[in-house]
């Protein structure tokens, strides 16, 4: 199972939710590095494991997928159990025919104790919260709040669950051309009592023309819901799929071609097929040399803030030399090179 949660939370399988906060309390409270100042390397080690350890045990849909799969299965992508609860910080997405993927996002270790123990986390973690209280991450004030490790919790605000990314596939023509994609997710929502229930959606993200590879299209709260949190937002991000025939530089395209030398040196006339389907003819009535690129200006990518503007087709060439040549051969090249 690799790492053992319930034993690094001291529980057994069968804790409740009371007894799993009973035990991070305890055990947060005696491992946070700014308690051990002497020590803060392995305590601040000892600190991730056991925030982690609650993470996922204190969050249904989590412990669910450790108990089946352990912890390999949980950060490695499994398919999510089908009496799953909801979770903070997993969503399930399915593109096409594809397989539901579980997609486990460890939360940060101080994020979990400042909403454990009732502090915002500001848009800093608690590192930027509480410098207030000391030098250290929270000082010694805060600490001897707690009255010997137990919390007097403050109303917390809502925190912003972390994003949720995803990688979104685009073929050149695509990108050329511009259209839309549908995404189907699965995602967990809770009612007016609090219990959960899985939703499936269908998100439309249009593809803009000449968008590039990096390019995020982000959907504002679509991740799962959970009582005081902002659920994620989810973020795709555009990939581009190797192309048979073109690569992409900016927003210049590329074509590597395969000549004969007597093309190179008589000329050539190149056919193409473009990304939208027309056939573009380009004569080349120079001498082709190995480094020689011939440029085809507006026939590259469009400009993805000005898509009636385009870049530069790029066409290089690779030239296919004889291996051998006769004596016949030979003396007729120095004839005609000599002229």
């Amino acid at each position: 199972m690799g790492v053992d949660y319930y034993k690094i939370l001291q529980v057994d399988k069968n804790a409740k939710d009371d007894d799993l906060k009973k035990a991070y309390r305890k055990l947060a409270m005696k491992w946070h590095p700014d308690k051990n100042p002497n020590n803060k390397k392995d305590a601040e080690a000892k600190f991730k494991q056991i925030s982690e350890a609650y993470d996922v045990l204190s969050d249904p849909q989590k412990r669910a997928v450790y108990d089946q799969y352990g912890e390999e299965g949980l950060k490695g992508g499994v398919p999510p159990p089908e009496a799953a609860g909801g979770g903070g910080g997993s969503t399930f997405f399915q593109s096409g025919d594809g397989p539901n993927v579980f997609r486990f996002n460890p939360r940060n270790a101080d994020d979990i104790f400042a909403e454990f123990f009732g502090f915002s986390s500001g848009g800093g973690g608690m590192r930027g919260a509480t410098r207030g209280f000391g030098g250290s991450m929270f000082g010694d004030d805060i600490f001897s709040s707690f009255g010997g490790g137990e919390a007097r919790p403050m109303s917390p605000g809502p925190r912003k669950a972390p994003p949720i990314e995803q990688k979104l596939p685009c073929t050149l023509e695509e990108l050329y051309k511009g259209g839309t994609k549908k995404m189907k997710i699965s995602r967990e929502i809770y009612d007016a009592s609090g219990r959960t229930f899985p939703v499936e959606e269908i998100l439309t993200i249009d593809i803009k023309r000449g968008w590039k590879k990096g390019t995020k299209i982000t959907f504002p709260e679509k991740g799962n819901e959970q009582p005081n949190v902002i659920p994620s937002d989810l973020v795709f991000i555009i990939d581009e799929k190797p192309h048979r025939v073109f690569t992409r530089d900016g927003n210049d395209l590329i074509v590597t071609h395969k000549i004969s030398l007597a093309e190179a040196l008589t000329g050539y006339t190149l056919h193409l097929t473009t990304l939208d389907g027309r056939t573009l003819t380009v004569p080349i009535n120079t001498v082709i040399h190995p480094d020689y690129e011939e440029v085809v200006p507006g026939e590259g990518m469009p400009f993805p803030k000005d898509p009636s503007k385009k870049g530069n087709l790029r066409i290089k060439f690779n030239i296919k030399f004889p291996t051998r040549l006769t004596p016949d051969q030979k003396s007729g090249i120095k004839r005609l090179l000599s002229a």
